[in-house]
C-alpha cells in the first residue's frame, strides 16, 4: 500500500489517531501516535524516539547501556502494509515499526530487524520459513480488593467456560478477522478463566507481526467489556500457566514444498528437519532466555504441568521441549512443523522467533544430528534420574537468572543478536532478576499481569 492510499484510507474511515507500534526488549508493546494530518509526512519521515527505550527496564527504569542514555535517537518507521483500522477503537488506527538510524539505516537493536536478518539468512539457504504463535490468556475481572479474578471456575474445554467467557471470545474473534487474521480453534483452557484461541500460520515476519496485533486485540476488547486480559505466564499461582507454543516450518522458494516432510522416514521427516531439532536442542537452554524471558516464566516451567521442563523432543510429547505433531489427514506434507513449548507472552516475538530459526539454522549449516536418546514418547518427569541421564536429558534452566547466563554463554545466539541487541537485552533481563529475586510471589505476580 502506498503512502497516499494510507491516508486516503484513514480518511474515509474517520481515523483521527494512529499509533506506530513497535515491541520492546522487555517485551511491552510501546509506540508513539501521531494525528491523521500528520500521518502523510511521518510515514516517510517517522517519528522520534530516544535510544534510550531499548535499556528501558521491565519497570520503566533507564538501565546503564552503553550508547543508550540520553543523548542519540532513532526513528520509529511504520511497515505500510500493516496499516490497520482498529475495530475495536473508533476513529483509531495503528502500523508496526521498525527502529531505524537517522541516517535511515537499520538500528542494531530493533527486535524486528534482527529477524528480518535471520529471515534473510534463512533465504539465502533456499528456505522461507512459516510460523504461528498460539498464545493462552487469561480473562479476568477486578475485585474490590483490587485483586484480579478469573471470569469463571470451569473445567478444561468444559462448554460453561466457553459460556461464561462467550461475548468477549466472540468479540475478539470479529476483530480479529477485520484486521485479515485467520481464526484456527477455540476452546477454555484448564485454568479458571483462561482461554485458548489459535490464528493460522503466515510468514515469519507476519507470524511475530500478528502476535502483537493478537495481545493488543485480546486486551482492548476484554476492557471495553469492562474486563481484562493477560497474557503472563503464571498469573494465579494455583492455576495452570499460559505459555504461546511457536509452530515453524520450512518451505522452498516457491513456498510449494515444504521441506521439513519426507514421506519415506519413519516419522515423516527430513534430514532438514533433523538438523533443524539438532540445532535447537544444541543451543536450547539459552533460547529459553528468548523465549521464557520474565521472571514469571519460571514458575510456569515445571516437571509434570505440560508446559515442559525437560531436554527431549518426539512424537505429540506434550512434555517435550520439542513437540513433533502429528499430521491432518490428506495434507501430511503441509501440515508438517516442529513445535515449540517453552515459549510464552512475555517475550518479545521477533526476538523469540528470530533466536529460534538462528537455532535451528545453525544446526542446517553444520548438518546436526539430534541426539536419539533424547526421542521420548513418554513423560520425562515419569523416569527415573538415572534413565534420563542415561538418555542425554537433563532439566533446562529453572530461573531466568539461569537462562540469562545459558545465553551469554551462548556464542552463536550471541553473535546473530549482535552486540547492541544482546547487551540491552541481557540487561533487561539481569535487571528483572535482580528485582523480582528480592520480592515474593505476590509482589512479582502484581507486575506481570498488567504488563503482559
Amino acid at each position: 500500500m502506498n503512502h497516499m492510499d494510507i491516508v486516503r484510507q484513514a480518511e474515509e474511515n474517520g481515523v483521527k489517531l494512529v499509533t506506530f507500534y513497535y515491541c520492546d526488549n522487555g517485551g511491552i508493546i510501546r509506540g508513539k501516535t501521531t494525528h491523521v494530518s500528520k500521518l502523510g509526512s511521518r510515514l516517510s519521515s517517522g517519528m522520534g524516539l530516544t535510544v534510550a527505550m531499548q535499556a528501558m527496564s521491565d519497570m520503566d527504569d533507564l538501565l546503564l547501556v552503553d550508547g543508550m542514555g540520553p543523548v542519540g535517537e532513532v526513528r520509529l518507521i511504520p511497515d505500510a502494509d500493516t496499516f490497520t483500522v482498529l475495530p475495536y477503537a473508533p476513529g483509531r488506527a495503528f502500523m508496526l515499526s521498525d527502529l531505524v538510524e537517522t541516517s535511515g539505516r537499520a538500528w542494531d537493536a530493533c527486535p524486528r530487524s534482527f529477524l528480518k536478518g535471520v529471515l534473510d539468512k534463512a533465504a539465502s539457504m533456499g528456505l522461507s520459513i512459516q510460523a504461528s504463535f498460539e498464545p493462552e490468556w487469561y480473562l479476568m475481572s477486578k475485585g474490590d480488593d483490587g485483586r484480579f479474578v478469573p471470569c469463571d471456575e470451569s473445567l478444561d474445554n468444559a462448554s460453561i467456560g466457553g459460556m461464561f467467557a462467550r461475548d468477549v471470545v466472540d468479540d475478539v474473534v470479529s476483530a480479529l478477522e477485520l484486521q485479515g487474521l485467520e481464526i484456527e480453534q477455540y476452546y477454555p483452557e484448564l485454568g479458571h478463566g483462561q482461554q485458548e484461541l489459535s490464528i493460522g500460520h503466515a510468514d515469519a515476519l507476519g507470524a511475530a507481526d500478528n502476535h502483537i496485533i493478537y495481545r493488543e486485540t485480546v486486551r482492548n476488547v476484554a476492557f471495553n467489556h469492562g474486563m481484562y486480559a493477560s497474557f503472563a505466564p503464571k498469573p494465579f499461582p494455583d492455576q495452570a500457566g499460559s505459555g504461546c507454543h511457536m509452530h515453524l516450518s520450512t518451505w522452498d522458494r516457491s513456498g510449494e514444498s515444504n521441506l521439513l516432510y519426507d514421506a519415506g522416514d519413519g516419522h515423516g521427516l527430513s534430514v532438514l528437519a533433523y538438523h533443524f531439532i539438532a540445532g535447537i536442542m544444541d543451543h536450547l537452554s539459552g533460547l529459553l532466555a528468548l523465549t521464557c524471558p520474565s521472571m514469571n516464566s519460571y514458575r510456569r516451567l515445571s516437571p509434570g504441568s505440560w508446559s515442559t521442563a525437560y531436554a527431549c523432543y518426539g512424537p505429540d510429547n506434550r512434555e517435550a521441549a520439542l513437540r513433533i505433531p502429528s499430521r491432518f489427514w490428506g495434507s501430511e506434507m503441509a501440515s508438517t512443523n516442529l513445535e515449540f513449548r517453552p515459549a510464552d507472552s512475555s517475550c518479545n516475538p521477533y526476538i523469540a522467533l528470530g533466536g529460534l530459526l538462528a537455532a535451528g539454522l545453525d544446526g542446517v549449516e553444520r548438518e546436526l544430528m539430534p541426539n536419539e536418546s533424547q526421542w521420548l514418547d513418554v513423560d520425562p518427569s515419569r523416569l527415573s534420574p538415572d534413565e534420563l541421564s542415561r538418555r542425554g536429558i537433563y532439566r533446562y534452566p529453572e530461573s531466568l537468572d539461569d537462562a540469562v547466563k545459558a545465553l551469554e554463554s551462548d556464542t552463536v545466539l550471541m553473535d546473530v543478536m549482535g552486540s547492541k541487541l544482546s547487551e540491552s537485552y541481557l540487561a533487561i533481563r539481569r535487571a528483572d532478576w535482580e528485582l523480582f529475586s528480592g520480592h515474593d510471589v505476590d509482589y512479582e505476580v502484581k507486575h506481570h499481569i498488567y504488563k503482559y
